[in-house]
């Protein structure tokens, strides 16, 4: 892997809460973190209460601003009644990227087993650009940074990645 390859992203992070704030965030911060330490910039972050129509504003905002790459939530992938991410980001994908979800529980059975079942984590494309929706605990963002994502964002990663494939999204 040669350094002057690398394509830093512009990567925007959503924490789906009522409850966390910027001092209480663990999830977010350490998405922040992790995508600076890996080399992208932080478009935006911003807080969300667990609301479909809330969420999908922010994310239709994020979808269509040219300063925004990649987008990554975190929170509202559960089963509870309050869990909304899932809904508000389905009707949004242009397409599903169905082995996100697969491969992020296979990789979480080793750390919570079964109870992975429970996350209903998704991602898929939108205008061009990737959504990728996590669970809310530290642990799982971390699972989901560390093991798919800062590869995947790598343009250096091969046989391909998910950075690669960005300029041809929007193909017709």
């Amino acid at each position: 892997m040669q350094k002057d390859n690398f394509l830093p992203l512009k990567i925007s992070i959503m924490v789906v809460s009522d409850s966390r704030s910027e001092k209480t965030d663990t999830s977010g911060k350490l998405l922040t973190k992790s995508l600076i330490e890996a080399g992208h910039s932080l478009a935006e972050k911003c807080f969300v209460p667990d609301n479909i129509y809330q969420i999908r504003a922010v994310l239709s905002r994020w979808i269509v601003d040219p300063s925004v790459d990649i987008i990554i939530t975190t929170g509202g992938t559960g089963l509870t009644g309050r869990d909304g991410t899932f809904e508000a980001v389905i009707p949004l994908f242009d397409k599903l990227i169905d082995g996100f979800g697969e491969i992020f529980r296979w990789l979480s059975y080793d750390e919570i087993s079964t109870s992975t079942i429970q996350s209903r984590v998704t991602a898929g494309v939108s205008n061009g650009k990737y959504i990728f929706c996590l669970p809310g605990s530290s642990g799982a963002c971390k699972t989901g940074w560390e093991k798919i994502l800062v590869k995947q964002l790598d343009i250096r990663t091969k046989p391909c990645n998910f950075a690669e494939l960005i300029p041809r999204l929007k193909e017709l």
